[in-house]
């Protein structure tokens, strides 16, 4: 009988080598993170640079004529060139003297270029900005005047007490109703939201108004003013279609205040950031004209191009608690838009000449 022998070897199978233990389990699969959401792209402001340089007109029809732009239009220029330019007429300036004593500029364009004489809202302006200057770029006789007086630090005599008071911001002209004898004069205020401002100066606020402000939008406050003015296109025009309408669609609020350190209810007013005061006892003698932009840049060899605008400006000083013009800069820095170029005093422009003003104020009283 034969036996067979047959190993793992010549059947082909490799020597197995014996375990110890039994081999691990597979491991579990690693935890993925859920994927990160996109980043959303930060909001554009749909308003930035928005502020014109060259003037550009339509056609009949609305439609951009390039061949009519004028480069650089609204670049400041020499007051006794501006015949040469544009509309070849002197355009109006402010601030002028608003006093009612119908001595006013020389300047005759009514029925051409006549102001808004209801309320900004009423023609579908909206608030696009609020600022201030150190002193004011308007007169209003024993109201605001040469005479007004304020703290000594930032008086010299008469015309240098205007020059540069305050640093490198020149002070325009005062209220009257500063009394160094008593303490809501001269008690400073802890200022939490504006900067540079002291009890007992005047300052003269604007609001700019416009019909082609982003209107109901986070965006419809502005830094600087202008963006907010001409934020929205086909608006405001220079002519031919929409004919022109600048100072239709153009205003700005003045009114002038000095600063008081008290709490006592009729100096508290917890909504300028929205507009001018105006109750029984403010915004009741209002003149109201054309004129242009201000600032210092501009005096009365250099005007402004941004004309004519409307200009509505209370006649009379009023005063307001610091508190209250504080909340106003905290709502300013509330805002969309970057305002800390605003929570300061601007300067204040000369007051302009008659030979550059308005002949014709239009009168709101009560």
């Amino acid at each position: 009988m034969l036996f067979l022998t047959l190993t793992f070897n010549s059947l082909g199978f490799g020597t197995f080598p014996m375990l110890s233990s039994p081999p691990p389990p597979l491991s579990e699969p690693p935890l993925l993170s859920p994927p990160m959401p996109p980043i959303p792209p930060p909001e554009v402001n749909p308003c930035e640079g928005k502020k014109p340089v060259d003037a550009m007109f339509t056609n009949a029809y609305g439609e951009l004529d390039p061949s009519r732009t004028i480069p650089n239009y609204f670049d400041d220029k020499d007051c006794a060139e501006m015949m040469d330019w544009g509309f070849q007429i002197d355009l109006p300036q402010a601030g002028m003297d608003v006093t009612d004593d119908g001595l006013h500029g020389d300047l005759d364009y009514k029925g051409t270029f006549d102001p808004i004489t209801t309320s900004y809202s009423e023609q579908g302006l909206c608030p696009v900005n609020v600022h201030w200057h150190l002193g004011t770029e308007h007169r209003s006789a024993g109201q605001y005047d040469e005479d007004g007086v304020g703290p000594r630090v930032f008086f010299d005599e008469h015309i240098e007490r205007r020059k540069l008071a305050y640093g490198q911001v020149r002070q325009g002209l005062m209220c009257h109703h500063y009394d160094e004898t008593d303490p809501i004069f001269t008690t400073e205020y802890t200022w939490e939201y504006c900067d540079k401002m002291h009890v007992g100066m005047t300052y003269e606020v604007h609001w700019p108004h416009s019909a082609a402000g982003a209107c109901g939008t986070k965006w419809q406050y502005q830094f600087p003013f202008y963006d907010g003015v001409f934020c929205k296109d086909g608006v405001i025009s220079l002519g031919d279609e929409p004919a022109f309408n600048v100072p239709q669609k153009v205003g700005v609020e003045g009114q002038i205040f000095t600063i008081v350190n008290s709490d006592a209810p009729e100096y508290q007013n917890d909504k300028l950031f929205e507009g001018a005061w105006k109750d029984s006892t403010h915004w009741t003698d209002v003149a109201k004209y054309v004129g242009s932009t201000t600032g210092t840049k501009r005096d009365n060899e250099v005007c402004s191009f941004y004309s004519p605008i409307t200009w509505q400006v209370d006649r009379t000083c009023h005063m307001v608690s610091a508190k209250s013009f504080d909340l106003m800069c905290k709502v300013m820095l509330e805002q969309a838009d970057d305002f800390h170029g605003d929570i300061h005093p601007h300067g204040s422009r000369v007051l302009v000449d008659d030979t550059w003003t308005s002949a014709h104020l239009f009168d709101r009283k009560q």
